[in-house]
């Protein structure tokens, strides 16, 4: 499709209802995790660790998403995926002692890894350059809005089918994701097996051809993925944290929490049109710099007031930076070998997932919670002198 004939509402069947119904099932379960995990007798640290079962299982499962994705095609795994966190969300949904239902909640991290790859490779073969940005950042947008939406819809279904309701809401949510993506039509011009027809056929690229021939971008701008997926992983617990820290009740910390996600939704598509526009240095290093400054802040603060009003600079912050990864990975993937590429980009993100939160422990633990967010703010001034360095100042053509 050329830059003349594209209209990113063209995507809103192929690529964003499945990814709102994928959100939306994963967000109808992330508040009850904990909650079924004890049920089924676990002890409050292993319960705790149960949450950590997604990000665990989207770990495990980035390299070999990529070699799913290059061999069957962004379609094929984006519909396998869907269907095997559905069965996911049923093997939690029925499990009779605690290790089944962990199985259950690595499956849906596992399928998270497989889907949102394809996805993003999906997008970075339809859209063209000029329009990239736009549709990764409203690509993050979607799913922002679908997390978001979960926890509410699970709720109401819970008021009639008790906790089981949030897994019987995300088991519709994904089987619709499933359906919805048989639909999406197979790329114009791309086969599966990660080759074109204008390319070799003889050569396949490899996880490690891949990584030789890029290291540099993976060692420079890859640190900087760290770096900003650390941050925003931190950031979903400081927030909760220095709220318990300041005294205030769980309704008044989750409506802190809720606010900064609301401002977090609304300036994602503004963000992308700036990337394509001015480039992706023009936000990348302002979103690093304004959830540094935030998270600096954030110790300072003394009641909900100002520590609403941080919340929110740090929602807006994180809100510009809205689909910078994808955006990158899109950027410097190569059109053959895109998968592999994207495999070992989600593989770095993700290390920066797990990574924040302990950083955020160890400094916790070792000083104090205002010594482990600032920490965790130096990670993000950080992050900003490497986008800001390493970032080209107009976009990639690939």
């Amino acid at each position: 499709m050329t830059s003349g004939e594209f209209r990113l509402r063209d995507l809103a069947f192929s690529v964003y209802a499945p990814s709102l119904l994928y959100s939306v099932g994963t967000g109808a379960i992330l508040p009850v995790i904990a909650l079924s995990a004890r049920g089924l007798g676990a002890s409050v640290a292993a319960a705790a660790l149960t949450i950590t079962l997604i990000g665990i299982g989207s770990l495990l499962t980035n390299v070999p998403a990529s070699m799913i994705t290059a061999r069957f095609g962004e379609r094929a795994a984006m519909i396998g995926a869907a269907a095997w966190a559905t069965c996911g969300m049923g093997l939690a949904l029925a499990a009779p002692v605690l290790g089944v239902f962990a199985a259950g909640i690595l499956m849906i991290g596992m399928a998270g890894s497989v889907f949102n790859l394809a996805r993003q490779s999906f997008l970075a073969e339809a859209v063209p350059v000029q329009f990239r940005a736009r549709a990764m950042s409203t690509l993050g947008g979607v799913s922002r809005i679908g997390t978001f939406i979960g926890p509410f819809v699970s709720a109401a279904v819970m008021l009639w089918l008790g906790l089981p309701g949030a897994y019987w809401t995300g088991l519709a949510a994904m089987a619709a994701a499933t359906v919805v993506s048989i639909r999406i039509p197979d790329l114009a011009g791309v086969v599966p097996g990660g080759r074109h027809p204008a390319g070799n056929d003889a050569v396949r690229p490899t996880i490690r051809s891949i990584a030789a021939s890029h290291k540099r971008v993976l060692a420079t701008l890859g640190v900087g993925v760290m770096l900003i997926s650390a941050v925003r992983a931190t950031r979903q617990a400081v927030i909760p944290l220095w709220a318990e820290q300041l005294g205030l009740d769980a309704p008044t910390a989750s409506v802190i929490y809720g606010l900064s996600g609301a401002v977090d939704m609304l300036v994602f598509y503004p963000a992308g049109k700036l990337m394509d526009r001015k480039g992706r240095v023009a936000v990348a290093v302002p979103a690093m710099v304004v959830m540094g400054i935030a998270l600096a802040l954030l110790p300072l603060t003394s009641q909900a007031a100002t520590l609403l009003a941080v919340a929110m600079l740090l929602g807006f912050g994180n809100g510009i930076g809205s689909g910078i990864v994808m955006t990158l990975g899109a950027d410097f993937s190569p059109r053959a070998g895109r998968p592999q590429f994207l495999g070992l980009w989600r593989l770095l993100s993700d290390t920066g997932v797990m990574g924040g939160p302990v950083v955020l422990s160890v400094m916790t633990g070792a000083v104090s919670l205002a010594s482990g967010i600032w920490a965790v703010a130096a990670l993000s001034f950080a992050g900003a002198a490497i986008f800001g360095y390493f970032i080209p100042r107009t976009p990639r053509s690939g």
